[in-house]
C-alpha cells in the first residue's frame, strides 16, 4: 500500500514512518513527489473537517490515497484556542518561536494548576477520489509550562509537559513523544484499519 501524507511539516514527516511502522508493506511518499505544489486552506472549523478536507484536496492532485492530519492545543483558560489556529496563532507568518511568546504573554502568571491544557490530533485517509478510508482522533493531556524548554520536537513541545511528567515534550525526546503523543494515539488507533484495508 502506497499512502501520500500530506504535510510540508518536517517534525510530522520524520514521525509518521516510526508511528506507521506496524503496518506491514506500507510505503510512505511525500509531498516532495508532487508535480506542483498544494496550497490548501485548512479553513474548516474542527481537527477532522480541515484533515479530511486537505487529504481530499491533495489526493485529487496526486491520483493516490492520501493521508492527512491535523492537529492543535487547546488551553483551558484560553476557552480552548488556540485550537484549529494553533498553526496561526500570532499571525499568518507565524513560526513556533512567535507562536509560543503569544502563548506565554496570554497566560501571563497564571498558576501552574490553572495552565491546564490538550494537544489534539485528527489524521484522516482517504482514496484517491476522496473516499473516506479510515479516521482517528487523539489526544495528550497536560499542562503549559512557563518558559520553553527542549530541544527535539516542534510546534508547541518544548511548553508543553505531559501529564504524569515534570518534562516538556521537547526534552522528553521522540521516542516517550512516539509513545505519549496526542499523534501517537491516533495513528496507534489508525494502525489497525490500515492493516484492515490491506486484507483481500
Amino acid at each position: 500500500m502506497r499512502i501520500l501524507i500530506a504535510t510540508m511539516n518536517a517534525g510530522k514527516r520524520r514521525e509518521y514512518p516510526r508511528l506507521l511502522a506496524a503496518v506491514p508493506g506500507l510505503e510512505l511518499e511525500t509531498m516532495a513527489s508532487l508535480a506542483e505544489s498544494v496550497d490548501v486552506q485548512e479553513d474548516c472549523d474542527t481537527f477532522v473537517g480541515n484533515a479530511k478536507k486537505k487529504a481530499t484536496e491533495v489526493a485529487a492532485i496526486a491520483g493516490m490515497p492520501c493521508l492527512s492530519d491535523d492537529s492543535g492545543l487547546e488551553v483551558d483558560a484560553l476557552g480552548g484556542r488556540p485550537g484549529v489556529r494553533s498553526a496561526r496563532y500570532s499571525g499568518e507568518s507565524a513560526t513556533d518561536a512567535t507562536n509560543n511568546a503569544k502563548l506565554l504573554e496570554e497566560l501571563g502568571d497564571l498558576s501552574d494548576a490553572a495552565r491546564t491544557a490538550r494537544f489534539r490530533c485528527a489524521i484522516v485517509v482517504v482514496d484517491s477520489e476522496g473516499r473516506e478510508l479510515a479516521r482517528a482522533e487523539g489526544a495528550c493531556e497536560g499542562r503549559i509550562g512557563r518558559e520553553p524548554k527542549g530541544a527535539h520536537g516542534f510546534g508547541y513541545d518544548p511548553l508543553f509537559i505531559p501529564e504524569g511528567f515534570t518534562q516538556t515534550l521537547a526534552e522528553l525526546g521522540p521516542e516517550t513523544k512516539n509513545e505519549i503523543s496526542h499523534r501517537a494515539e491516533a495513528a496507534a488507533k489508525l494502525v489497525p484499519l490500515l492493516q484492515q484495508l490491506q486484507r483481500p
